[in-house]
């Protein structure tokens, strides 16, 4: 489990996956846009790209959307972190 903050509030993180992880920061009243995602994109430096948790848009059951549009499945997900505090990474 990873603890992080929420407002003067300590939450820990007791999702193992990122789908589960990006729902539980979302429903648990911790700020969304403090996140950090990293995932798998080809052709990027590193094959890795990072966007801020203020680009979801949608939070699927494969994959997670963007404001741009782009489905992005949940299997590229490489780490998430908030405020800073890596909540996820791949094993």
């Amino acid at each position: 489990m990873r603890s992080i903050f929420g407002g003067k509030d300590m939450h820990t993180i007791k999702s193992r996956k990122s789908r589960d992880i990006l729902n539980e920061i979302k429903w648990k009243g911790l700020d969304i846009d403090h996140c950090t995602i990293y995932y798998i994109h080809r052709g990027a430096p590193g094959d890795t790209k990072a966007i801020s948790g203020s680009s979801l848009r949608i939070i699927g059951r494969s994959f997670f959307e963007t404001t741009d549009g782009t489905s992005i499945p949940y299997h590229r997900i490489l780490r998430i972190d908030h405020d800073g505090i890596r909540v996820y990474e791949k094993k």
